[in-house]
């Protein structure tokens, strides 16, 4: 009885063994070429990147992106750089200003990515964020009211408490975010362009860039219930208009009233 036992179980175990060997068979067979097939696609979108910077952005950044006396080297900027300026129409810049503007880009999204995987592969640089690093949705408000201070602390000093933006010396002017996306808005605490610091995972984490982005998102949806913004600065700029309103009046009046008086005498 024994013997026949396991006689059944050895030819029951060659079907499982040829099934597992044919598995793996196939499974070597598909997973280079899919890799292969992979690498194939970013080889090919670094190409095509690489032939729309050179066509537009050589003349200020080099031929291989090294920088010229025009523009700096774009080694170790990373995607996101690209992702933030090509996006935002700040580059190609049409010329020489004290400060990129803001505009409509002409470059479409697969091509602003096609640059962006050409100038990652120059060097390790920031990369696009993903839509999970920009969910904002799960934000308890204490979380929220974190963001507040984080962008209180690091970014109202130049963007304005409520991100309507301000001027800035020789020129230049920090933008306001009020119409800015939130991937433009993280890339851009990432990469630091033009005046702005860069802040880094280290000193502004994921968590802390989502919290900052979903104080502003709350902030700009608030609904204007008439009146004068002010700048949005709050009792700063509302005192001084008051001092301006109310000195002024007052000192109008009395001049009013004391040539009044010298005419009646």
């Amino acid at each position: 009885m024994k013997f026949l036992s396991t006689k059944r179980h050895s030819r029951a175990a060659k079907p499982v063994l040829l099934l597992l060997a044919l598995v793996g068979c196939v499974y070597a067979f598909v997973s280079p070429s899919a890799s292969g097939q992979a690498d194939t696609n970013v080889s090919t979108q670094v190409a095509q990147g690489k032939e729309i910077f050179q066509q537009n952005c050589s003349s200020c950044h080099g031929l291989n992106g090294e920088g010229t006396t025009q523009g700096p080297s774009l080694a170790g900027v990373g995607a996101a750089a690209v992702d933030f300026q090509m996006g935002t129409g700040r580059m190609p810049m049409a010329r020489p200003e004290a400060q990129a503007p803001s505009k409509k880009t002409k470059f479409t999204d697969e091509e602003i990515a096609a640059v962006g995987a050409y100038v990652a592969s120059l060097a390790p640089g920031p990369e696009v964020p993903s839509s999970r690093s920009l969910n904002t949705s799960n934000l308890k408000s204490e979380e929220l009211a974190r963001g507040a201070e984080l962008f209180k602390t690091n970014c109202s000093a130049c963007h304005n408490i409520e991100g309507r933006g301000g001027a800035l010396p020789e020129g230049a002017y920090a933008p306001s975010l009020m119409k800015t996306s939130d991937k433009h808005i993280y890339e851009a605490m990432r990469t630091g362009p033009q005046q702005m610091p860069v802040f880094s995972k280290s000193v502004i984490t994921d968590q802390d860039a989502r919290e900052i982005i979903g104080y502003l998102q709350t902030t700009h949806a608030e609904p204007n219930n008439g009146g004068f913004a002010l700048g949005g600065i709050g009792p700063v700029t509302e005192g001084l208009f008051g001092w301006i309103i109310g000195i002024g009046g007052l000192v109008l009046v009395a001049g009013w009233l004391a040539r009044k008086g010298a005419r009646a005498k």
